[in-house]
């Protein structure tokens, strides 16, 4: 019997044109962010009021769109384009319209204060469904390097500017030597002095003012550690009085001066250079503040600084208002300072603020020692001439404090991983502190809108 086969038929045009809600899965992810996004108030979104020009695009659809492709994985807006003409899921999102690339890219620029709304608006509905439980809550802060839009290798050192504008220097006062010299030998055939002499300004231009920038950014830099370092040698100062001999090295006070290796980049100059899993890359450093039973991102921000220490402050204060009081904030070694978690703990006036850190005060090796596993009593709870550092360590050395010290590792750091492998959001399309805030918050805002359809939300209106 001869085999029987589905007749394909490439010919053939449809009868009647196809309804794409058919072609979609009534369980989609599509359905889920168009419903949400009808559910938030877009008014922030930045609009021609005039209405000259072509027909703009609703703000919703370009919401959902943006979103929709950063929850799938889709970050440049060619990319994106080119998925509303062979993506069935966008064609039936975007109701079969095409928005171009630089309509998408000038949306995605110019509507941070739509974005940021969206994402509190979502944490609204998250609250509304049941997912979030507002108020009272336990975050876990930590921050990953996300890769900048520009190469490690259009950076330069601070030393090596230096030494690059003296060997400009020298070239220039040779070709002014050389013009002044009738028998000089020629130069290569398209090539004149002048434009040599020109160029070579301008390099030397810019590297002058890459010099600038990076002195500017050492300043800045002493003067934000100045408190800590005047807060630790009063501190040795003190114990020196009642004494006592202080422990450690002597702080040195904070350098004005940029190092040799401090580094801009002509690229993206806001990017620094920073350690990641593969070595150093040209990054910035990405916060997140997770609420560790929903596992929603409930505060997001972006650093150019790749120490944490700094950030535990910024990353609290931009915890969205509608998760509620924080009561409890989880934090690893990274992010400890006396100054910052007490700028947590404490209000203006010096009052216990409410909320409580919980801290590793040191690296811990991975797995756990025979010792570590024996039974054993909660250490004695240190005394009042304890120091910061004693006090921090006893609060994760009691069995309740692990048991919850233990939620920061099984939270946000699974956040990162999803953001990173199951989404490929490795690096920044866009350039400057600016925009690349923007894009952390509408890649924040595409993962909470995911997590909570996996979650299987019913959502209801805020």
């Amino acid at each position: 019997m001869a085999a029987r086969f589905v007749n394909i038929d490439h010919d053939t045009p449809l009868l009647l044109p196809p309804d794409l809600r058919d072609w979609v899965a009534a369980d989609h992810l599509v359905h889920f962010i168009m419903d949400a996004v009808g559910q938030l108030d877009v008014r922030a979104a930045r609009v021609n009021e005039r209405g000259t020009g072509d027909a703009q695009y609703p703000p919703a659809m370009m919401l959902g769109l943006l979103i929709y492709s950063y929850a799938s994985g889709v970050f440049s807006s060619r990319q994106i384009e080119r998925s509303t003409y062979e993506n069935v899921a966008v064609r039936r999102l975007c109701a079969d319209t095409h928005p171009d690339h630089d309509t998408l890219c000038e949306f995605r620029r110019q509507n941070g204060a739509l974005l940021s709304a969206s994402f509190a608006q979502v944490l609204e509905l998250a609250a509304g469904c049941g997912v979030l439980k507002v108020g009272g809550l336990t975050v876990a802060i930590d921050g990953t390097k996300v890769l900048a839009s520009a190469s490690k290798h259009a950076a330069v050192s601070y030393e090596r500017a230096g030494a690059q504008m003296r060997e400009l220097e020298l070239e220039i006062g040779e070709l002014l030597a050389k013009a002044e010299q009738a028998d000089s030998t020629p130069l290569e055939d398209g090539l004149s002095i002048p434009e040599e002499v020109q160029r070579r300004q301008e390099r030397k231009a810019l590297l002058a003012k890459a010099q600038a920038e990076m002195e500017a950014r050492a300043y800045a830099r002493a003067q934000a550690e100045r408190p800590d370092y005047e807060q630790k040698a009063a501190a040795r100062e003190a114990a020196r009085a009642g004494g006592k001999k202080p422990r450690g090295k002597e702080p040195q006070p904070p350098s004005e001066t940029p190092g040799p290796k401090d580094q801009y980049n002509f690229t993206d100059p806001e990017s620094r250079i920073m350690k990641s899993a593969g070595g150093f890359e040209q990054c910035y450093n990405a916060q997140a503040a997770v609420e560790v039973e929903s596992r929603l991102i409930v505060g997001q921000q972006v650093a150019t600084a790749p120490n944490d220490k700094e950030q535990l402050a910024l990353t609290f204060a931009a915890i969205a208002s509608a998760a509620g009081p924080v009561r409890e904030v989880l934090v690893d070694s990274g992010f400890v300072s006396e100054a910052a978690i007490m700028q947590l703990e404490t209000d203006a006036a010096g009052a216990p603020s409410g909320v409580r850190v919980l801290a590793a005060v040191g690296r811990e090796r991975h797995g756990r020692t025979v010792r570590q596993l024996e039974k054993k009593d909660d250490p004695p709870t240190p005394g009042a001439d304890a120091s910061f550092g004693e006090r921090l360590a006893h609060r994760v050395a009691t069995k309740a404090g692990r048991t919850r010290y233990k939620l920061r590792q099984q939270t946000v750091e699974p956040v990162f991983g999803i953001i990173k492998e199951a989404l490929g959001f490795r690096r920044f399309s866009l350039r400057g502190a600016r925009k690349v805030s923007l894009e952390w918050t509408l890649i924040s805002l595409a993962y909470n809108l995911k997590r909570l359809f996996h979650a299987g939300a019913e959502l209801w209106p805020a």
